[in-house]
């Protein structure tokens, strides 16, 4: 089940984005992370299994298109919001292969065509950006994203249609454990 944020899902959170983001290098301070979901808090969802379990969690805000959000820092929400930028998605690795990832970002891309954004952008790393462009992100090698490390690649997707993302229906082959944008 994927609902929003709720307090109580901060310490599964934390934890989550540490084990996947820590061996890169690129793991945020609890209050940076609570600042960019505060921007906002009606695109950041997670995936609950069983009795309350966050198996995983999905943190995005509006940024400007080929613009991502500075890692480790916090900014303010800018005033224009037709790009929602995913910044975080991370499923446990306990839970891979399921679908939650592509399940999260379905999710999140319906709630962005909802706000009126005609694109969604993120940042991969780890060599996610096989994931992401089985989900028909493109990416822009000319958009600097410097402080997501060395492999980092800026991508984005357009919104313009009503159709789903292309692995919705697909099966999930490769999920990588985290991609942070």
């Amino acid at each position: 089940m994927i609902r929003g944020l709720a307090p109580a899902d901060w310490a599964a959170i934390v934890s989550l984005e540490a084990a996947a983001y820590a061996p890169l290098g690129l793991s945020e301070s609890p209050a940076v992370l609570r600042a960019k979901a505060a921007v906002s808090p009606g695109t950041c969802f997670v995936v609950r299994t069983g009795a309350e379990t966050v198996g995983g969690y999905l943190l995005a805000l509006p940024s400007p298109p080929r613009r991502p959000p500075s890692w480790g820092r916090t900014e303010p929400a800018p005033a224009l919001r037709e790009n929602l930028h995913i910044h975080d998605l991370v499923v446990s690795p306990l839970l891979r292969g399921r679908g939650l990832g592509r399940r999260l970002v379905a999710h999140v891309e319906d709630a962005a065509r909802d706000r009126g954004c005609t694109s969604v952008s993120l940042v991969a790393v780890g060599g996610a950006d096989r994931f992401w462009a089985a989900l028909g992100y493109v990416a822009q090698p000319d958009v600097a994203v410097t402080d997501y490390g060395a492999s980092a690649l800026y991508m984005s997707r357009s919104l313009t249609t009503r159709e789903p993302s292309p692995g919705r229906s697909a099966s999930p082959a490769h999920q990588p454990s985290h991609r942070r944008s």
